[in-house]
């Protein structure tokens, strides 16, 4: 037992920002301020073309928001950063020294965000079935982490099919997408046997309100690290509850930077 652990590494540390900033620079350079300061490898934004994204009977749908009553894609126009947004925060990732990349929700982000040059592209967890995206992101050759949390077994194996066919290096991030997920929901033993089954590299991406299960993921094998980010649980937005604050994210830092 002693010598499986002997062969643990530190693993990829990856702060979920998405769209957590609720549209604001300042709040998102803060929010790299934390992931940097806490020794993470890099932070996660989000991408979507809205007129592509959002679904016509939804666009005008009323909604309240910090703003006053709008409509849903007015809404999301307000908490969606422009290029000209992301060129500012890739100057300041730069100048933390922390990676950064973005998960993009359609066929025209992802081509838009190539000028980024990103190590790394990312499959979000809604766009996996996608397979015209997973195409695209594919022939990038770029490592790509493919997040599993909204779908079957099937939808797996036709991605991994369509990586592997375009010679394409991945990561298989077990998740669960419920916004937070309860620890009985979690099903961490599934980053096992998606290793066993694919015989590739797994991540783990948490939503959970705690630190501790995304430490079991580790030792289960889960090499890439992925919590979403925030300054308070509290603050509007959907993925707000389910991230982990300042103290979270330092706490699984501490945990994982001590292995030798």
């Amino acid at each position: 037992m002693l010598s499986k652990y002997k062969k643990l590494k530190k693993p990829f540390l990856i702060a979920e920002i998405g769209i957590n900033h609720n549209g604001s620079l300042k709040l998102a350079k803060k929010l790299i301020d934390v992931a940097a300061k806490c020794k993470f490898d890099a932070v996660k934004f989000q991408k979507r073309d809205l007129d592509v994204c959002i679904p016509e009977n939804q666009k005008s749908i009323m909604r309240e928001t910090p703003w006053g009553v709008m409509t849903y894609l007015e809404y999301k126009k307000k908490i969606e950063f422009s290029i000209p947004q992301y060129k500012q925060i890739d100057k300041y990732c730069k100048k933390k020294n922390i990676l950064w990349f973005a998960s993009s929700w359609d066929l025209n982000s992802q081509k838009t965000m190539r000028r980024f040059k990103f190590k790394y592209n990312k499959v979000a967890s809604a766009m996996i079935t996608n397979t015209k995206l997973l195409e695209l992101i594919s022939k990038e050759k770029k490592t790509t982490l493919i997040s599993t949390g909204m779908c079957n077994y099937s939808d797996i194996k036709k991605a991994v099919k369509i990586f592997r066919k375009n010679k394409c290096k991945f990561i298989l991030m077990h998740c669960v997408s419920t916004y937070p997920c309860k620890e009985e929901h979690l099903n961490l033993r599934m980053i096992e046997k998606l290793k066993k089954d694919f015989k590739c590299t797994v991540g783990y991406s948490g939503h959970e309100k705690i630190v501790s299960p995304t430490i079991v993921a580790y030792m289960l094998g889960a090499e890439y690290l992925e919590r979403h980010i925030t300054l308070d649980r509290a603050m509007w937005g959907t993925d707000q509850a389910a991230s982990l604050s300042e103290n979270g994210i330092k706490n699984l830092s501490d945990i994982v930077n001590k292995i030798p």
